[in-house]
Protein backbone atom coordinates (compact mmCIF):
# COMPACT_ATOMS: atom_id res chain seq x y z
CA UNK A 1 0.00 0.00 0.00
CA UNK A 2 1.16 3.54 -0.66
CA UNK A 3 1.04 5.91 2.32
CA UNK A 4 1.68 9.65 2.47
CA UNK A 5 2.92 11.01 5.81
CA UNK A 6 2.49 14.74 6.34
CA UNK A 7 5.03 16.00 8.85
CA UNK A 8 8.56 14.75 9.50
CA UNK A 9 8.74 15.62 13.16
CA UNK A 10 9.16 12.99 15.83
CA UNK A 11 5.85 11.17 15.30
CA UNK A 12 5.71 11.53 11.53
CA UNK A 13 9.26 10.42 10.85
CA UNK A 14 9.24 7.46 13.22
CA UNK A 15 5.83 6.32 11.94
CA UNK A 16 6.78 6.75 8.30
CA UNK A 17 10.02 4.83 8.69
CA UNK A 18 8.32 2.00 10.56
CA UNK A 19 5.44 1.75 8.09
CA UNK A 20 7.99 1.43 5.29
CA UNK A 21 9.67 -1.37 7.23
CA UNK A 22 6.27 -3.14 7.24
CA UNK A 23 6.62 -3.23 3.44
CA UNK A 24 4.45 -0.23 2.55
CA UNK A 25 5.59 2.46 0.13
CA UNK A 26 5.83 5.62 2.23
CA UNK A 27 6.44 9.18 1.09
CA UNK A 28 7.09 11.67 3.91
CA UNK A 29 6.15 15.29 3.21
CA UNK A 30 7.27 18.47 4.92
CA UNK A 31 7.18 22.18 4.14
CA UNK A 32 10.68 22.76 5.52
CA UNK A 33 13.19 22.53 2.62
CA UNK A 34 16.14 22.24 5.01
CA UNK A 35 14.60 19.26 6.75
CA UNK A 36 13.75 17.45 3.50
CA UNK A 37 17.25 18.14 2.18
CA UNK A 38 18.72 16.68 5.38
CA UNK A 39 16.56 13.55 5.12
CA UNK A 40 17.42 13.06 1.46
CA UNK A 41 21.11 13.19 2.45
CA UNK A 42 20.43 10.38 4.88
CA UNK A 43 20.68 12.51 8.01
CA UNK A 44 18.09 12.33 10.80
CA UNK A 45 16.94 15.64 12.33
CA UNK A 46 16.05 14.05 15.68
CA UNK A 47 17.89 11.73 18.03
CA UNK A 48 16.16 8.37 18.41
CA UNK A 49 18.13 5.14 18.91
CA UNK A 50 17.92 2.86 15.87
CA UNK A 51 16.06 5.33 13.64
CA UNK A 52 18.94 6.23 11.34
CA UNK A 53 19.75 2.62 10.48
CA UNK A 54 16.10 1.72 9.87
CA UNK A 55 15.58 4.78 7.69
CA UNK A 56 18.69 4.03 5.64
CA UNK A 57 17.60 0.42 5.15
CA UNK A 58 14.17 1.35 3.76
CA UNK A 59 15.41 4.19 1.59
CA UNK A 60 17.85 1.77 -0.03
CA UNK A 61 15.01 -0.72 -0.51
CA UNK A 62 13.00 1.92 -2.36
CA UNK A 63 10.11 1.91 0.09
CA UNK A 64 10.80 5.27 1.74
CA UNK A 65 11.27 8.73 0.24
CA UNK A 66 10.95 12.40 1.18
CA UNK A 67 9.49 15.36 -0.67
CA UNK A 68 8.19 18.92 -0.41
CA UNK A 69 5.49 18.10 -2.99
CA UNK A 70 2.23 16.89 -1.41
CA UNK A 71 0.69 16.12 -4.80
CA UNK A 72 3.58 13.79 -5.60
CA UNK A 73 3.32 12.10 -2.23
CA UNK A 74 -0.42 11.52 -2.58
CA UNK A 75 -0.34 10.19 -6.12
CA UNK A 76 -1.69 6.66 -5.77
CA UNK A 77 -1.83 6.80 -1.96
CA UNK A 78 -4.67 4.97 -0.24
CA UNK A 79 -4.04 6.64 3.09
CA UNK A 80 -2.57 9.97 4.13
CA UNK A 81 -1.49 10.52 7.72
CA UNK A 82 -1.51 13.93 9.38
CA UNK A 83 1.39 14.01 11.85
CA UNK A 84 1.91 17.70 12.48
CA UNK A 85 2.38 19.55 15.74
CA UNK A 86 -0.47 20.37 18.11
CA UNK A 87 1.28 22.61 20.66
CA UNK A 88 -0.48 24.24 23.57
CA UNK A 89 -2.08 27.45 22.37
CA UNK A 90 -0.89 30.47 24.27
CA UNK A 91 -3.38 32.05 26.62
CA UNK A 92 -6.08 29.40 26.89
CA UNK A 93 -4.47 25.93 27.17
CA UNK A 94 -6.20 24.57 24.06
CA UNK A 95 -4.30 22.39 21.62
CA UNK A 96 -3.42 24.48 18.56
CA UNK A 97 -5.12 22.70 15.64
CA UNK A 98 -4.15 25.20 12.95
CA UNK A 99 -1.50 22.88 11.46
CA UNK A 100 -3.91 19.94 11.42
CA UNK A 101 -6.67 21.89 9.69
CA UNK A 102 -4.26 23.43 7.19
CA UNK A 103 -3.02 19.95 6.29
CA UNK A 104 -6.60 18.69 5.95
CA UNK A 105 -7.51 21.51 3.57
CA UNK A 106 -4.39 20.96 1.49
CA UNK A 107 -5.15 17.24 1.25
CA UNK A 108 -8.68 18.06 0.07
CA UNK A 109 -7.41 20.36 -2.66
CA UNK A 110 -4.85 17.80 -3.83
CA UNK A 111 -6.68 14.46 -3.65
CA UNK A 112 -8.58 13.04 -6.60
CA UNK A 113 -9.34 9.41 -5.68
CA UNK A 114 -10.71 7.72 -2.58
CA UNK A 115 -8.43 7.75 0.41
CA UNK A 116 -8.49 7.57 4.19
CA UNK A 117 -7.28 10.69 5.99
CA UNK A 118 -5.73 9.53 9.25
CA UNK A 119 -5.01 11.86 12.16
CA UNK A 120 -1.83 10.69 13.89
CA UNK A 121 -1.34 13.93 15.80
CA UNK A 122 -2.70 14.13 19.34
CA UNK A 123 -5.95 16.08 19.01
CA UNK A 124 -8.92 16.93 21.25
CA UNK A 125 -12.12 14.94 21.09
CA UNK A 126 -14.15 15.98 18.06
CA UNK A 127 -11.19 17.01 15.92
CA UNK A 128 -11.58 14.23 13.35
CA UNK A 129 -15.19 15.31 12.80
CA UNK A 130 -13.86 18.84 12.18
CA UNK A 131 -11.29 17.45 9.75
CA UNK A 132 -14.11 15.80 7.84
CA UNK A 133 -16.00 19.09 7.63
CA UNK A 134 -12.91 20.99 6.46
CA UNK A 135 -12.20 18.45 3.72
CA UNK A 136 -15.83 18.31 2.62
CA UNK A 137 -16.02 22.10 2.39
CA UNK A 138 -12.76 22.36 0.42
CA UNK A 139 -13.64 19.54 -2.00
CA UNK A 140 -17.33 18.54 -1.92
CA UNK A 141 -16.92 15.85 -4.58
CA UNK A 142 -13.99 14.00 -2.95
CA UNK A 143 -14.64 10.40 -1.89
CA UNK A 144 -12.87 9.97 1.47
CA UNK A 145 -13.08 8.77 5.06
CA UNK A 146 -11.36 9.94 8.21
CA UNK A 147 -9.74 7.85 10.91
CA UNK A 148 -8.07 8.49 14.27
CA UNK A 149 -4.84 6.63 14.99
CA UNK A 150 -3.16 8.15 18.05
CA UNK A 151 0.48 7.32 18.74
CA UNK A 152 1.89 5.88 21.95
CA UNK A 153 5.62 6.18 21.31
CA UNK A 154 8.09 6.70 24.13
CA UNK A 155 10.98 8.88 23.12
CA UNK A 156 14.12 6.79 23.32
CA UNK A 157 12.19 3.56 22.69
CA UNK A 158 9.99 4.59 19.77
CA UNK A 159 11.04 1.87 17.29
CA UNK A 160 10.37 -0.88 19.82
CA UNK A 161 7.04 0.69 20.76
CA UNK A 162 5.93 0.88 17.12
CA UNK A 163 7.04 -2.62 16.19
CA UNK A 164 5.89 -4.29 19.44
CA UNK A 165 3.06 -2.12 20.73
CA UNK A 166 0.97 -2.67 23.84
CA UNK A 167 -1.94 -1.85 21.54
CA UNK A 168 -2.82 -0.02 18.35
CA UNK A 169 -5.87 2.23 18.61
CA UNK A 170 -7.91 2.86 15.46
CA UNK A 171 -10.98 5.08 15.41
CA UNK A 172 -13.21 4.85 12.35
CA UNK A 173 -16.85 5.54 11.46
CA UNK A 174 -17.39 2.83 8.84
CA UNK A 175 -16.09 -0.57 7.71
CA UNK A 176 -14.53 0.79 4.53
CA UNK A 177 -12.06 2.93 6.47
CA UNK A 178 -11.56 0.11 8.95
CA UNK A 179 -10.46 -2.25 6.19
CA UNK A 180 -7.83 0.19 4.93
CA UNK A 181 -6.49 0.67 8.45
CA UNK A 182 -6.42 -3.08 9.05
CA UNK A 183 -4.39 -3.53 5.85
CA UNK A 184 -1.91 -0.93 7.05
CA UNK A 185 -1.43 -2.68 10.39
CA UNK A 186 -1.70 -6.24 9.10
CA UNK A 187 1.94 -7.10 10.02
CA UNK A 188 1.10 -6.42 13.68
CA UNK A 189 -2.25 -8.20 13.52
CA UNK A 190 -0.56 -11.32 12.13
CA UNK A 191 1.78 -11.32 15.12
CA UNK A 192 -1.14 -11.06 17.55
CA UNK A 193 -0.49 -7.55 18.82
CA UNK A 194 -3.76 -6.03 20.12
CA UNK A 195 -5.67 -3.82 17.68
CA UNK A 196 -8.43 -1.77 19.35
CA UNK A 197 -10.97 -0.56 16.81
CA UNK A 198 -13.46 1.96 18.09
CA UNK A 199 -15.33 5.14 17.19
CA UNK A 200 -13.52 8.39 16.46
CA UNK A 201 -14.27 10.10 19.76
CA UNK A 202 -13.20 7.14 21.89
CA UNK A 203 -9.90 6.85 20.02
CA UNK A 204 -9.21 10.53 20.59
CA UNK A 205 -10.07 10.23 24.28
CA UNK A 206 -7.93 7.12 24.83
CA UNK A 207 -4.79 9.08 24.01
CA UNK A 208 -5.52 11.92 26.44
CA UNK A 209 -6.77 9.64 29.20
CA UNK A 210 -3.69 7.41 28.97
CA UNK A 211 -1.20 10.27 29.09
CA UNK A 212 -3.03 12.06 31.90
CA UNK A 213 -3.09 8.86 33.95
CA UNK A 214 0.65 8.29 33.49
CA UNK A 215 1.37 11.91 34.40
CA UNK A 216 -0.78 11.39 37.49
CA UNK A 217 1.26 8.34 38.57
CA UNK A 218 4.50 10.31 38.23
CA UNK A 219 3.13 13.27 40.14
CA UNK A 220 1.62 11.10 42.85
CA UNK A 221 4.91 9.37 43.62
CA UNK A 222 6.69 12.73 43.59
CA UNK A 223 4.27 14.04 46.20
CA UNK A 224 4.78 10.88 48.24
CA UNK A 225 8.53 11.45 47.91
CA UNK A 226 8.21 14.90 49.47
CA UNK A 227 6.30 13.39 52.39
CA UNK A 228 8.87 10.59 52.72
CA UNK A 229 11.59 13.18 53.22
CA UNK A 230 9.67 14.69 56.14
CA UNK A 231 8.75 11.45 57.90
CA UNK A 232 11.96 9.48 57.27
CA UNK A 233 10.63 6.95 54.76
CA UNK A 234 12.46 5.82 51.61
CA UNK A 235 10.45 6.47 48.44
CA UNK A 236 12.31 3.75 46.52
CA UNK A 237 11.10 1.17 49.01
CA UNK A 238 7.62 2.70 49.02
CA UNK A 239 7.51 2.54 45.20
CA UNK A 240 8.68 -1.05 45.23
CA UNK A 241 6.01 -2.06 47.72
CA UNK A 242 3.29 -0.23 45.80
CA UNK A 243 4.38 -1.58 42.43
CA UNK A 244 4.09 -5.19 43.55
CA UNK A 245 0.33 -4.70 43.68
CA UNK A 246 -0.94 -5.91 40.31
CA UNK A 247 -3.65 -3.26 40.35
CA UNK A 248 -1.02 -0.52 40.48
CA UNK A 249 2.07 -1.84 38.67
CA UNK A 250 5.63 -0.62 39.03
CA UNK A 251 5.94 1.57 35.93
CA UNK A 252 5.99 5.37 36.25
CA UNK A 253 6.56 5.18 40.01
CA UNK A 254 10.10 6.57 39.97
CA UNK A 255 10.45 9.80 41.93
CA UNK A 256 12.27 12.66 40.25
CA UNK A 257 12.22 16.37 39.47
CA UNK A 258 8.87 16.32 37.65
CA UNK A 259 7.65 15.23 34.23
CA UNK A 260 8.39 17.08 30.99
CA UNK A 261 8.67 16.28 27.30
CA UNK A 262 6.52 16.69 24.23
CA UNK A 263 3.40 14.88 25.44
CA UNK A 264 2.50 14.98 29.13
CA UNK A 265 2.62 18.76 29.65
CA UNK A 266 0.57 19.71 26.61
CA UNK A 267 -1.81 16.74 26.80
CA UNK A 268 -2.71 17.28 30.46
CA UNK A 269 -3.35 20.97 29.73
CA UNK A 270 -5.48 20.09 26.71
CA UNK A 271 -7.51 17.51 28.66
CA UNK A 272 -8.12 20.04 31.44
CA UNK A 273 -9.34 22.52 28.86
CA UNK A 274 -11.60 19.94 27.17
CA UNK A 275 -13.18 19.26 30.57
CA UNK A 276 -13.75 22.97 31.21
CA UNK A 277 -15.30 23.47 27.79
CA UNK A 278 -17.71 20.60 28.43
CA UNK A 279 -18.57 21.59 32.02
CA UNK A 280 -16.88 18.47 33.40
CA UNK A 281 -13.80 19.80 35.22
CA UNK A 282 -10.86 17.41 35.17
CA UNK A 283 -9.97 18.20 38.79
CA UNK A 284 -7.37 15.47 39.20
CA UNK A 285 -5.62 16.45 35.98
CA UNK A 286 -5.71 20.13 36.93
CA UNK A 287 -4.11 19.27 40.28
CA UNK A 288 -1.44 17.18 38.53
CA UNK A 289 -0.47 20.16 36.34
CA UNK A 290 -0.19 22.45 39.35
CA UNK A 291 1.70 19.99 41.54
CA UNK A 292 4.17 19.12 38.77
CA UNK A 293 5.19 22.77 38.47
CA UNK A 294 5.56 22.97 42.25
CA UNK A 295 7.79 19.89 42.20
CA UNK A 296 10.15 21.54 39.69
CA UNK A 297 10.36 24.64 41.88
CA UNK A 298 10.99 22.43 44.91
CA UNK A 299 14.15 21.20 43.18
CA UNK A 300 15.43 24.78 43.14
CA UNK A 301 14.84 24.98 46.90
CA UNK A 302 16.82 21.74 47.40
CA UNK A 303 19.78 23.16 45.54
CA UNK A 304 19.51 26.46 47.37
CA UNK A 305 19.83 24.58 50.66
CA UNK A 306 22.89 22.73 49.37
CA UNK A 307 24.43 26.07 48.39
CA UNK A 308 23.96 27.50 51.87
CA UNK A 309 21.01 29.71 51.02
CA UNK A 310 22.45 31.55 48.03
CA UNK A 311 23.56 30.66 44.51
CA UNK A 312 25.61 33.84 44.17
CA UNK A 313 29.26 33.06 43.51
CA UNK A 314 28.73 29.30 43.56
CA UNK A 315 29.82 26.93 40.79
CA UNK A 316 27.23 24.25 39.99
CA UNK A 317 27.75 21.29 37.66
CA UNK A 318 24.64 19.83 36.00
CA UNK A 319 24.52 16.34 34.49
CA UNK A 320 21.76 16.11 31.89
CA UNK A 321 19.30 18.67 30.54
CA UNK A 322 16.90 16.63 28.37
CA UNK A 323 13.60 15.64 29.96
CA UNK A 324 14.63 11.96 29.89
CA UNK A 325 17.58 9.88 28.62
CA UNK A 326 17.94 8.61 25.04
CA UNK A 327 16.42 11.72 23.48
CA UNK A 328 17.51 15.24 22.56
CA UNK A 329 14.07 16.63 23.49
CA UNK A 330 14.08 19.45 26.02
CA UNK A 331 10.44 20.49 25.84
CA UNK A 332 9.21 21.33 29.36
CA UNK A 333 12.25 19.60 30.85
CA UNK A 334 12.81 20.26 34.59
CA UNK A 335 16.21 21.68 33.64
CA UNK A 336 14.42 24.63 32.05
CA UNK A 337 13.11 25.58 35.49
CA UNK A 338 16.16 24.69 37.57
CA UNK A 339 19.07 25.99 35.51
CA UNK A 340 17.68 29.49 34.84
CA UNK A 341 17.10 29.81 38.61
CA UNK A 342 20.75 28.92 39.20
CA UNK A 343 22.02 31.39 36.58
CA UNK A 344 19.61 34.07 37.73
CA UNK A 345 20.81 33.61 41.29
CA UNK A 346 24.39 34.32 40.31
CA UNK A 347 25.78 30.80 39.96
CA UNK A 348 28.36 29.73 37.41
CA UNK A 349 26.70 26.71 35.79
CA UNK A 350 28.59 24.01 33.88
CA UNK A 351 26.43 21.60 31.90
CA UNK A 352 26.95 18.30 30.11
CA UNK A 353 24.45 16.12 28.23
CA UNK A 354 25.07 13.41 25.61
CA UNK A 355 22.43 14.81 23.22
CA UNK A 356 21.01 17.98 24.74
CA UNK A 357 23.50 20.63 23.65
CA UNK A 358 21.98 21.24 20.21
CA UNK A 359 18.69 22.48 21.67
CA UNK A 360 20.15 23.50 25.01
CA UNK A 361 22.47 26.19 23.71
CA UNK A 362 19.48 28.30 22.64
CA UNK A 363 17.26 27.42 25.59
CA UNK A 364 19.84 27.81 28.36
CA UNK A 365 21.80 31.01 27.82
CA UNK A 366 24.53 31.83 30.28
CA UNK A 367 25.76 28.29 30.95
CA UNK A 368 29.10 26.69 30.12
CA UNK A 369 28.95 23.46 28.12
CA UNK A 370 31.56 20.82 28.94
CA UNK A 371 32.39 17.38 27.55
CA UNK A 372 31.64 15.07 30.47
CA UNK A 373 30.64 14.69 34.11
CA UNK A 374 34.19 15.04 35.39
CA UNK A 375 34.65 18.42 33.72
CA UNK A 376 31.27 19.51 35.08
CA UNK A 377 32.46 18.55 38.58
CA UNK A 378 35.79 20.38 38.32
CA UNK A 379 35.92 23.04 41.08
CA UNK A 380 32.12 22.83 41.55
CA UNK A 381 30.45 23.57 44.86
CA UNK A 382 27.49 21.30 44.00
CA UNK A 383 26.96 18.62 41.35
CA UNK A 384 23.38 17.95 40.19
CA UNK A 385 22.17 14.80 38.43
CA UNK A 386 19.19 16.05 36.40
CA UNK A 387 18.77 13.31 33.75
CA UNK A 388 19.50 9.61 34.29
CA UNK A 389 21.62 8.91 31.21
CA UNK A 390 23.41 5.56 31.47
CA UNK A 391 26.81 7.24 31.47
CA UNK A 392 25.90 8.99 34.71
CA UNK A 393 24.93 5.73 36.47
CA UNK A 394 28.43 4.38 37.05
CA UNK A 395 30.57 7.43 37.72
CA UNK A 396 33.78 7.20 39.71
CA UNK A 397 32.32 9.11 42.65
CA UNK A 398 35.65 9.30 44.49
CA UNK A 399 37.22 10.96 41.46
CA UNK A 400 34.21 13.30 41.19
CA UNK A 401 34.44 14.29 44.86
CA UNK A 402 38.19 14.99 44.62
CA UNK A 403 37.65 17.35 41.68
CA UNK A 404 35.03 19.45 43.44
CA UNK A 405 35.67 22.58 45.51
CA UNK A 406 33.08 21.37 48.02
CA UNK A 407 31.92 17.81 47.32
CA UNK A 408 28.15 17.99 47.47
CA UNK A 409 25.87 15.83 45.31
CA UNK A 410 22.22 16.52 44.50
CA UNK A 411 20.95 13.27 43.00
CA UNK A 412 17.56 14.23 41.54
CA UNK A 413 17.12 10.79 39.90
CA UNK A 414 18.01 8.58 42.90
CA UNK A 415 20.81 6.85 41.01
CA UNK A 416 23.15 6.60 43.98
CA UNK A 417 22.74 6.14 47.73
CA UNK A 418 23.84 7.75 50.97
CA UNK A 419 26.35 4.92 51.39
CA UNK A 420 27.78 5.52 47.89
CA UNK A 421 28.17 9.23 48.60
CA UNK A 422 29.75 8.80 52.04
CA UNK A 423 32.23 6.21 50.79
CA UNK A 424 33.24 8.52 47.95
CA UNK A 425 34.02 11.35 50.35
CA UNK A 426 31.11 13.71 49.71
CA UNK A 427 30.37 16.11 52.53
CA UNK A 428 26.67 16.35 51.59
CA UNK A 429 24.21 14.27 49.59
CA UNK A 430 20.53 14.81 48.82
CA UNK A 431 18.09 12.95 46.62
CA UNK A 432 14.31 12.63 46.10
CA UNK A 433 12.20 11.07 48.83
CA UNK A 434 15.12 9.58 50.77
CA UNK A 435 17.30 10.60 53.67
CA UNK A 436 20.39 12.58 52.78
CA UNK A 437 23.28 13.71 54.91
CA UNK A 438 25.54 16.64 55.61
CA UNK A 439 28.89 16.48 57.42
CA UNK A 440 27.79 19.63 59.20
CA UNK A 441 24.87 17.69 60.67
CA UNK A 442 27.24 14.98 61.81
Amino acid sequence: MKIAMIGTGYVGLVSGVCFSDFGHEVVCVDKDPAKIEMLERGDVPIYEPGLHALMEKNVEAGRLSFTLDLEKAMDGAQAVFIAVGTPTRRGDGHADLSYVMAAAEEIARTATDYLVIVTKSTVPVGTNRQVKQVVRKANPSLDFDVASNPEFLREGAAIEDFMKPDRVVIGVHNDRAGEVMNDIYRPLYLRDFPIVTTDLESAEMIKYAANAFLATKITFINEIAALCERVGADVKQVSKGMGMDGRIGNKFLHAGPGYGGSCFPKDTKALARIGQDNAVPMQITEAVIQVNEEIKRRMVDKLLDMCGGSFNGKTVGVLGVTFKPNTDDMRDAPSLTVIPALVGGGAKVKVTDPQGRHEGEALLPGVIWVEDAYKAAQNADVLVIMTEWNEFRALDLKKIARKMATPRLADLRNIYSVRDAKRAGFEAYDSIGRAGFSRVDD
